[in-house]
């Protein structure tokens, strides 16, 4: 197959190299071999790639900035990203390309990152921070996860990891996602339409669903207000999913004791914005899920296996459905 690879311009610690293809074809050579591969970072390596380019590998930058455009070989679109929700409406997509995701590269870093934040709020880290700033010293006692109560929004890659440490360590794990099967991390699982009855007994919430027009919003005002006093919160997926001036009022009023965010409206924060100076909270860049050391070698994994699929006419594991938003 001819494969492309086309590097953003300005992103040096996600760059993939020929270095890093030779060694993933060399853990699948099943499929990693036998291919035309070509790797670029210019606008004019893109164009040219493209006259013939059957798959291409890129990320959601590339994709706005070069989509719609002639791709006539092109089947096969691998985004390096786990949401696509910032490429919506999907009408540049050629017709007849499959769109993949990147579900499932996240998967470690996004899970230690969760348990920590579960274990800074338990252990009231962004209190202290805040009176750290203020220069007051005052005494805060912490508690162990074991048999406390939190919700997770989304059992994809990251909620599932994000539940699998939290039983670990004891703690009641509810789940919440569209259909509400069972997980093996999770004591039950509930639809989104039992979300009001359980968030009274969530001491913490943690949201990891990807943004759809069903999930934007979905913690409001309202929902936040159910929460018990002094519950911790914890947004691993998209800023979008909670009201973020009602999640800073709760904060301020002391019945939200902490949050832990990773996501943002808008992406970078402005200055002066009132998150910065929010008390309790700890802010997060948007830098949850990603390891620089993993993340390309297992996206071309990730890859290699959808192509494997290809080639044996089956399912692609991380096909993207532009109806259903992930």
């Amino acid at each position: 197959m001819r494969i492309h690879i086309q590097n953003p311009p300005n992103d040096p610690l996600f760059q993939f190299s020929r270095a890093m293809w030779d060694e993933a074809a060399a853990r699948a050579p099943d499929i990693g071999t036998g291919h035309a591969v070509t790797i670029g970072s210019t606008d004019a390596d893109f164009a040219a790639a493209m006259q013939d380019a059957e798959a291409l590998v890129t990320d959601t930058s590339v994709v706005k900035a070069q989509f719609p455009c002639a791709a006539p070989a092109l089947k096969l679109l691998f985004v390096t990203s786990a949401g696509l929700d910032k490429l919506a409406p999907f009408d540049w997509l050629p017709q007849g390309v499959a769109l993949m995701n990147n579900r499932g590269t996240h998967e470690a870093k996004s899970g230690e990152f969760a348990l920590m934040a579960i274990l800074m709020l338990a252990n009231r880290i962004p209190e202290m921070t805040t009176n750290q700033r203020a220069g007051s010293w005052q005494k805060l006692w912490g508690s162990v996860l074991a048999g406390r109560h939190i919700t997770i929004v989304g059992l994809g890659t990251l909620g599932g990891a994000a539940a699998r440490h939290a039983a670990a360590f004891g703690m009641h794990v509810t789940g919440v996602r569209a259909n509400p099967a069972p997980h093996p991390d999770c004591a039950r699982v509930v639809g989104t339409d039992e979300l009001d009855a359980i968030l009274p007994q969530s001491e913490f919430l943690l949201l990891a669903s990807p943004l759809t027009d069903a999930t934007r919003n979905l913690i409001d005002r309202r929902r936040l207000n159910l929460l018990p006093q002094h519950a911790g919160i914890v947004n691993i997926g998209r800023g979008e999913l909670v009201d973020q001036d009602a999640l800073c009022d709760l904060l301020d009023s002391g019945h939200i004791r902490g949050a832990v965010l990773d996501v943002f409206t808008p992406e970078p924060i402005p200055a002066g914005h009132r998150l910065w100076t929010t008390p309790n909270l700890v802010i997060s860049p948007h830098t949850s899920a990603d390891d620089p050391a993993t993340y390309n070698p297992r996206s071309l994994d990730i890859f290699l296996d959808n192509l494997r699929a290809w080639r044996d006419v089956r399912p692609l594991p991380n096909r993207f459905h532009p109806e259903r938003g992930y």
